[in-house]
């Protein structure tokens, strides 16, 4: 007898190179962040992690990084329903405009924010008369979360938003149902899970962001210092093992947040 076909040949050449590929690029920096925190003192990381300071920091980084999550998640349903539902005069120059985050350099985008938000800049001059200050306060940490990551949410929804069948929409309203109801019973199930990926992805970018806040913050100590800028912080003064245990202690919140939407993912589903 013949042995069966293979569904995927090279399978195993694929899975060798995978494996190697993602222990390069993923697992072993995090063996090497793994061994660096584990070599202090549990003295030394409590003292570390304790610190009012690196507790104000994480304060706000989870903070702005949920509420900019919130934003995106808002903002960017209402750009990827735009950009996928009509066509409209100037449509792929929005749609291109959108990947701008992508392929700007965070620090580009950090002086832009900044001169446009600071407190003579084209718009904070007109923000500040109204008292309303944006650079160097928490309120341009987030504004700079939500540049960020607003592509993740509108290139999650985007092609789902495409690919969902009219036909299903015009029986909700053929049986009497409203454009409210049609939304919230047929459209958003559907959306629901790419949306939460998107906020989920644009929460994860935001949380290990440094390049685009490092100038609209000004890295003012228990006021718009994050925790990216404390770990930098901590580097330059050649404390390596508390800049270890600070990047330990995002791994944990990174990992706690990845592991409580696919849970709700899983439960939904």
């Amino acid at each position: 007898m013949t042995s069966a076909r293979r569904l995927l040949p090279g399978f195993g050449l694929s899975l060798g190179y995978s494996v190697f590929y993602l222990s390069c690029i993923v697992l072993l920096p995090f063996a090497a962040l793994l061994a660096e925190g584990a070599g202090t003192t549990f003295r030394h990381a409590w003292h570390t992690v304790a610190d009012a300071r690196v507790l104000h920091a994480c304060g706000l980084s989870l903070g702005a990084s949920l509420a900019a999550a919130l934003c995106n998640g808002l903002f960017g349903f209402v750009t990827a329903w735009t950009l996928a539902r009509y066509d409209f005069p100037g449509r792929r120059l929005a749609d291109a405009l959108v990947d701008l985050p992508f392929a700007l350099p965070t620090a580009v985008a950090g002086i832009a924010l900044t001169t446009l938000y600071a407190p003579h800049g084209p718009l904070g001059a007109p923000l500040a008369r109204l008292g309303v200050h944006v650079a160097f306060t928490p309120l341009g940490v987030a504004l700079a979360l939500v540049f960020v990551g607003l592509p993740f949410v509108v290139r999650a929804l985007q092609p789902v938003i495409a690919a969902l069948p009219e036909d299903v929409e015009e029986a909700a309203a053929c049986l009497g149902a409203d454009r409210g109801q049609t939304f919230r019973r047929v459209v958003f199930p559907a959306l629901r899970p790419a949306l939460l990926t998107g906020m989920t992805l644009a929460f994860g970018r935001a949380l290990g962001e440094y390049g685009s806040i490092v100038f609209i913050s000004a890295n003012l100590p228990f006021r718009t210092e994050i925790l990216p800028l404390l770990i930098v912080g901590k580097l330059e003064q050649y404390d390596y093992s508390g800049a270890a245990v600070l990047g330990l202690l995002m791994l944990f919140f990174s990992a706690a947040i990845l592991t409580g939407v696919h849970f709700l993912q899983r439960r939904r589903a």
